[in-house]
């Protein structure tokens, strides 16, 4: 059984940074892709990048591109979302997923509970 723990939000203005963490554990965590997932009030949940096991290839929701970048660190427990040039419309729960490499959360079995981010306006 896998374990995620989200850490690392918070509330910060508009063009602020914040930087998630998604910490693994479980016997069975190998070979799993990373995935960052959002959930705004009134709103479906939405994929908003996915890193592969070996950290090689990552990708984003174009409303993020260019301002969040995905990680994983050398040991592959942890992984992380830098935020950066926040919007209002970034604020959601951020949710970290372990699965299969895909950008729907049906390629994910595996999820944390889920940390409250927060911009300003």
């Amino acid at each position: 059984q896998v374990q995620l723990v989200e850490s690392g939000g918070g509330l910060v203005q508009t063009g602020g940074s914040l930087r998630l963490s998604c910490a693994a554990s479980g016997p069975t965590f190998k070979n799993y892709a990373m995935g960052w997932f959002r959930q705004a009030p009134g709103k479906e949940r939405e994929f908003v990048a996915a890193i592969t096991w070996i950290g090689n290839i990552a990708n984003y929701a174009d409303s993020v591109r260019g301002r969040f970048t995905i990680s994983r660190d050398a040991a592959k427990i942890t992984v992380y979302l830098q935020m950066n040039s926040l919007k209002p419309e970034d604020t959601a729960v951020y949710y970290c997923a372990a699965g299969k490499y895909g950008f729907t959360s049906s390629w994910y079995d595996y999820w944390g509970r889920g940390t409250q981010v927060t911009v300003s306006s």
